[in-house]
This record gives structure tokens, C-alpha cells and sequence, in this order.
């Protein structure tokens, strides 16, 4: 009996490698990305002694912003017989050369320096072969998709102007790697499963958790140590897709050069073990969409890992001194409704979405013994319209407003944006 089981199951893999094999003899050319541009206004100051001494600018004067926060241009190839190619090169912030910053860590001085990381970045490149539908083989740089953010980092998947505030504070976002994914469909059922370059302690810090974690200041990716992901996606519900995914992998020692051992210092036994685990989902019927985020994420050996970046990271160098917590949190929900119909207009294909979030996150909950940041502690409102008059396209405003904890000053902002979003077979 379990002879003819395992007979069947085999006969079933086979016939569908064949059937994907044949559904892949056309080649075909894939081009097309997305964009957004926004201008947002913020009445509240922009001194970076804000949180310091947050009375003496209470009625400080506000500023505002034109922004090009991300435009992506993508080109991909089906070679046929299952080989296929993916390419995406991203802009932030209209690109890249010299620029000037204000440190906040270091007292508000300004600072020039040449941005490399973040500013132009090659988010994806793979080279893939596909066995079947539940098994596809993908090798290169390639998104890792741990949140409902970078799973579906889109500007058309979100409602904000900007990306959803809380995963895109304590997280890489877009979080693309270099390394192996493993990934296929199985009825209502997807799965991922990548191997890719670690995270670098030295790069977390107070404000952001282990977002800069992935970036490497160098030509090259360090991978003394190499992170593993997981995600699973379920659509039996009809129009719910609920999604888990996490991570797992040591961050410190993942510097330029490896100083693990050799130095006699005593933090060669700091692993900084890096766990996350998520939870999002997304409900979207014909004029209701609702989403949701849940993210936990922890940091070992956060104390030690802070005393080591104020002794290691010399003046010169990339790395940041600000100390890291042991754990970071984000939690979003948003619901959008489609109020055109109410008004009978001919034309079917618009949409216009009214639509609210609300998220809280803390990118720095303090191990014992490590300082307290409580202006780290923030939830954040936004309600606004999204006008979507063709399918690749969003019009979108928004007012919102930040709240801190006590001792601090709500951070309200009015922002507009248009998005697009098109990918094109030729």
C-alpha cells in the first residue's frame, strides 16, 4: 500500500515538472517598476534636540518636504524551459553622490559624506529555475519577504503616503539579500524558505533596531555569519490571505575583518542571535480592503553588544556607537472603503478609498542594566483618501498625527502623493 502511495506521488511530481517545462518553451521579456512622489508638510520642528529638552521647542516653527521616496525599474527574462531572470534597481531619494546630514547621535552637527548604501541600491538579481509550481530554485540577491512590508512593499499595497511607519522603522526595508530561496505553491497554500549573508551588529542601533543591519558599507556583502527565513502564506479562506514568517541568525562578528578571535577582548563569545516572528494578513473584497501586522523581534546579548560598537567603532568608520535594546516590536492595522459607487459614476474601473491606520511600535525596549529611551515609544493615526483612477495608478492624501509618551509633543503632518505601479510582458 504505501508502495502505491509513493508511486502516485512521484507520478504526480513528475508530470508536473513536464507540465511546467512545456508552459515555459515561450521566452518573454518583463519590464516595469513602480514610484512614488510626495510632498508632506510637519507641524512640528525639525531640531534634533526635539526629545532632549521637548519644552523648549514646543511652539517651534514646522517644515516641510518634497521627496521622491523610492522609484524602481525592473527588467526580467523567461529563457524557457523554467530559467527565468529578475533584475530591480532601486533610487532613494533621487539617487545618490554627496550629501549633508545632521547627526543626531552626535549632538545635531551636520555632516558631508557620500551616500553608497540605500541611496541606489540593485534590490534584486536572481537567475531561478522552476521545477513546478511548488518547487521553484532561486539563487542571487532576492527580497526577503519577513512582515507584511516587505512582502508586499508596493506603493499600492499600503494606503499611507509613505511606507507603513512601524515595519519600516525597525526593520530593512526592502530587506533584499544576497543568497538561496526556495519557494513554491501547494493548493491555497506558499511557502519560502531562504539561506542569505547575516545581519551586522555593529550596524543596529537606538532609533531603528536592526534595520541597517543588512546594509554593508563595503563592495561587498560580509557573510561571516548567514540568517535564515521563513514564510508561509494561506488563502483557504476566500478573499483572506494570512501570512507568518521569521528569521533566525547571529549578528555579531559580521564585520570587515572578522574580530572573533586574535584581539583578546572579551566579547568573542557575543553571538547576538537575532529572532523575529510575524504575523500580517489582508482581506480585500470588491470595495473593502483591511490589513494587519504583528511583529516581535529580539536581540541577544544587547548590553554587551552595546559596549562593544562604543569600544570597537573608531571615529572613521561605518559603524554606528548608539546602543541597541533587546527587543523591538510593530503592530499596524488599516481599512480601506470604496466609496465611489455612491455617486453612480459611468466609469466602473475607479476607486476611491477612504481609509484610516493606526500602529504602535518601539524600535528600543532596553535589556537591564542598559539606559531608557522612552521617545522611542510611538503610535502613530493617519485618515485620508486614496483616488485610484486606472489600476497602476494611486492619487493619495493623508493627515496624521504621531503620539509619545509623557513629556512629549504629538507630531502632526499633512502629506500628498502619487504612486504607480506596472509590470509589463512583452
Amino acid at each position: 500500500m504505501k508502495s502505491s502511495i509513493y508511486t502516485a506521488a512521484l507520478a504526480i511530481l513528475l508530470g508536473s515538472i513536464s507540465l511546467n517545462a512545456q508552459t515555459h518553451d515561450r521566452k518573454a521579456l518583463t519590464i516595469g517598476g513602480y514610484g512614488e512622489i510626495a510632498m508632506t508638510r510637519n507641524f512640528y520642528t525639525d531640531s534634533p534636540y526635539i526629545y532632549a529638552k521637548p519644552d523648549n521647542y514646543k511652539d517651534a516653527p514646522g517644515h516641510g518636504r518634497f521627496d521622491i521616496p523610492h522609484a524602481t525599474f525592473a527588467i526580467g527574462y523567461d529563457f524557457g524551459k523554467g530559467w527565468t531572470m529578475q533584475s530591480e534597481i532601486e533610487f532613494e531619494h533621487l539617487g545618490t553622490g554627496a550629501t549633508i546630514e545632521r547627526e543626531y547621535e552626535e549632538a545635531g552637527e551636520f555632516e558631508q559624506e557620500i551616500e553608497k548604501g540605500g541611496e541606489v541600491a540593485l534590490e534584486q538579481f536572481w537567475i531561478q529555475k522552476s521545477f513546478s509550481n511548488c518547487l521553484n530554485v532561486r539563487v542571487g540577491h532576492i527580497v526577503v519577504p519577513v512582515g507584511a512590508l516587505n512582502n508586499s512593499h508596493e506603493p499600492m499595497n499600503y494606503f499611507t503616503v509613505y511606507r507603513p511607519e512601524g515595519e519600516y522603522t525597525i526593520f530593512p526595508s526592502t530587506w533584499h539579500d544576497t543568497g538561496i530561496n526556495i519557494w513554491g505553491d501547494a493548493g491555497d497554500w506558499h511557502y519560502e524558505a531562504l539561506m542569505v549573508a547575516g545581519l551586522d551588529a555593529f550596524m543596529f542601533n537606538t532609533d531603528n533596531f536592526i534595520k541597517k543591519g543588512a546594509v554593508s558599507p563595503y563592495e561587498f556583502k560580509v557573510a561571516n555569519t548567514y540568517g535564515f527565513a521563513g514564510r508561509i502564506d494561506n488563502t483557504s479562506f476566500r478573499n483572506l490571505r494570512l501570512g507568518l514568517s521569521g528569521w533566525f541568525g547571529n549578528s555579531m562578528h559580521n564585520t570587515y575583518p572578522n574580530d572573533l578571535k586574535g584581539d583578546g577582548l572579551k566579547y568573542d563569545k557575543c553571538r547576538g542571535t537575532v529572532l523575529i516572528a510575524s504575523f500580517d494578513f489582508e482581506y480585500v473584497s470588491s470595495r473593502l480592503t483591511v490589513r494587519g501586522n504583528a511583529d516581535y523581534a529580539t536581540l541577544d546579548d544587547s548590553a554587551e553588544i552595546s559596549k562593544a560598537k562604543a569600544v570597537r567603532a573608531a571615529n572613521d568608520s561605518p559603524y554606528s556607537k548608539e546602543p541597541v535594546g533587546r527587543a523591538a516590536y510593530a503592530f499596524g492595522f488599516e481599512a480601506g472603503y470604496d466609496i465611489l459607487p455612491w455617486f453612480n459614476l459611468k466609469d466602473k474601473s475607479q476607486k476611491l478609498y477612504v481609509f484610516g491606520r493606526t500602529e504602535a511600535y518601539n524600535p528600543y525596549i532596553p535589556a537591564k542594566g542598559q539606559t531608557s529611551a522612552t521617545y522611542t515609544e510611538k503610535i502613530r493615526q493617519a485618515v485620508g483618501l486614496n483616488w485610484i483612477p486606472i489600476p497602476e495608478i494611486a492619487v493619495k492624501c493623508e493627515y496624521s498625527r504621531r503620539f509619545l509618551g509623557s513629556g512629549y509633543y504629538d507630531e502632526p503632518s499633512v502629506s500628498l502623493g502619487i504612486v504607480y505601479m506596472g509590470f509589463f510582458k512583452h
